[in-house]
């Protein structure tokens, strides 16, 4: 819903599972924002007009000119986006505390665990020079055993969080790779289950699209410009 409204929510974003965390939302919330394209390959994260607003030099952020006391605010770190949002439509963010405890013990595990774990198992097995076996072994296992930690807690709920929530939406785009860094949804039916009913979503379909013909994408598996750049953390 890429689009350009007096009240639109400026989304900085690359179309990576961190940035589709905050599309998927957005979609869901049905409300309007406009994408920007920040190429990290090229440096663009890099730039003052972005670390403005995402010091971290990372993706996502927004800023929503419509914030608190209708003031606009600006907010980086794809987690506390989507406490934000859910807080400022009431939408898969639960005001009741137990559920809303249970939200975010799904939502941290993803930014603590499931998301590193995935990214490194990827760096080791794709990107990095030298193949380390170690590495490879290390982050696959760790990468299976948290698919393990959803797939028994899907056996009992239907969610991550019991409802549809923020947690599954952070999780998706992560599990979307799952044959990239070792992985068989088949070993675990109840994250399939819960995976294909994620990705049937029209919401989760668009969010995950957003982005996807980017200008000025690269193929980092063969771009030692941009592996550089997102390696070595340095603009171009």
């Amino acid at each position: 819903m890429s689009e350009s409204p007096k009240n639109a929510i400026d989304l900085y974003y690359w179309p990576t599972p961190n940035g589709q965390k905050i599309s998927i939302m957005l979609e869901e919330c049905a409300l309007p924002y406009n994408l920007h394209i920040v190429n990290i390959g090229k440096g663009d994260q890099f730039k003052p007009e972005f670390l403005a607003i995402s010091p971290n030099n990372r993706i996502p952020a927004i800023v929503d000119p419509n914030g608190p006391d209708g003031q606009p605010i600006s907010i980086f770190e794809s987690g506390a986006i989507l406490q934000y949002l859910g807080r400022k439509t009431g939408k898969f963010y639960p005001a009741d505390e137990r559920k809303r405890v249970a939200v975010e013990e799904w939502l941290f595990w993803q930014v603590g665990g499931l998301g590193p774990m995935s990214g490194q198992a990827n760096h080791f097995r794709i990107y990095a020079p030298e193949k380390v076996e170690y590495g490879i072994n290390r982050y696959t296992n760790e990468v299976n055993r948290l698919y393990g930690v959803m797939d028994r807690q899907l056996a009992k709920h239907e969610y991550l969080a019991g409802d549809y929530s923020i947690a599954d939406m952070a999780s998706v785009g992560w599990v979307k790779g799952h044959e990239r860094i070792g992985q068989k949804l088949e070993d675990f039916p109840h994250l399939k289950r819960w995976y294909e009913a994620l990705i049937a979503r029209p919401a989760v379909e668009r969010g995950l699209a957003a982005g996807a013909d980017a200008p000025n994408k690269y193929n980092l598996a063969t771009d030692k410009d941009a592996q550089a750049v997102l390696f070595g953390q340095k603009a171009r």
